[in-house]
């Protein structure tokens, strides 16, 4: 990352829509807009242009990253949809993907003559109110889980099912289906075998990224002027150091799906490793410009005080050590088969 790249941008608009017009609003307004005007339509992994949909999404995370959540659902859905031959997508239509499977909450999808409905509730659905059309994840028979393409109309955002702060906007909610029609995407397992989940994976780095960038703005300002203290330099160079790292493994990362789009398991241990280098890169801008800054930003600089709060719940779908083992095994699988790092 260059200095400027956190010095420059355009923040999150803080003033925009008045008292009476919740962040929310606005964000799903922005989303509807992006989607109809064909700002949403990005280049699908590996097809030789993935750093250019990363930028779109890194420079969406920055502006604002509940909006960044939302628009990298609705292109994981496109791509998704492609790759497993689904209904394409009609213009307008706000596509999300639903596909968490925490422990508890059990949503099923049952089969006769042909049709489908999906029964049970599904949690971690981002954009429960403004997405037209989501990819679920059910169990069928047999308890292997298939994916499934369902209008939104007619299933239950339940209200209350999103305690923090953080992510807000992104109207993450538990919903719950009631014999919502759906229609298969793919057989069961294809959603996870394919190529494509691990540049999807790799993806929300770049969204982790642009939203460590909107984080370290106010302390990039901080160290700008001259007579800056060195507690302050010592802290933003730390942070320039991670960003600048990690912007360089998710530029490699793009290159090598690119180059091996068809490849599953060097995707597989391609995303780990990405998204493991940029969530602890996350980790230190939060860290360090929160020791750096104090309070004060926390207390008076809305957007600052938004974009912390906003990374530190996203980037938790990073799973700390549990992830870092499941680096660790798949990358001693792939040693000695000529890859150098």
């Amino acid at each position: 990352m260059e200095t400027s790249e956190a010095v420059d941008g355009n923040g999150p608009d803080t003033t925009g829509g008045g008292h009476e017009e919740r962040h929310g609003d606005r964000v799903a307004a922005r989303l509807v807009a992006e989607t109809a005007s064909g700002g949403l339509d990005l280049p699908l992994p590996g097809g030789g242009a993935t750093w250019a949909r990363w930028e779109r999404l890194r420079d969406l995370a920055r502006e604002d990253l509940s909006l960044a959540r939302l628009a990298e659902g609705h292109a994981d859905a496109v791509a998704i949809l492609a790759d497993l031959d689904g209904p394409a997508p009609e213009p307008g239509d706000v596509w999300g993907v639903w596909a968490a499977h925490p422990p508890g909450a059990t949503l099923t999808a049952r089969g006769s003559g042909g049709r489908w409905r999906l029964y049970g509730t599904k949690p971690f659905c981002s954009g429960a109110h403004v997405c037209t059309y989501a990819l679920v994840s059910a169990e069928v028979e047999g308890g292997r889980r298939a994916l499934f393409a369902a209008g939104t109309a007619d299933a239950e955002p339940l209200a209350d099912t999103w305690a923090s702060a953080g992510m807000e906007a992104s109207d993450t909610l538990t919903v719950r289906f009631d014999g919502v029609a759906a229609e298969p995407v793919g057989g069961p397992g294809d959603y996870l075998d394919r190529p494509g989940f691990h540049h999807g994976g790799a993806g929300v780095a770049a969204c982790w990224y642009g939203g460590a960038l909107a984080v370290a703005r106010s302390l990039a300002e901080r160290a700008a002027p001259e007579g800056a203290g060195p507690h302050v330099l010592s802290a933003y160079g730390a942070v320039d150091r991670d960003l600048y790292s990690a912007g360089s493994v998710l530029r490699r990362a793009a290159r090598e799906i690119d180059d091996h789009p068809l490849d599953a398991a060097r995707g597989a241990v391609l995303a780990a490793r990405v998204r493991a280098v940029v969530a602890e890169a996350c980790a230190g801008v939060l860290r360090r410009t929160g020791e750096a800054l104090g309070a004060g930003p926390l207390a008076g600089d809305p957007a600052y005080a938004r974009a912390t709060a906003d990374l530190a719940v996203y980037v938790r779908q990073h799973h700390a050590d549990r992830d870092l083992a499941a680096l660790g095994a798949l990358a001693a699988q792939t040693r000695g088969d000529g890859d150098d790092h």
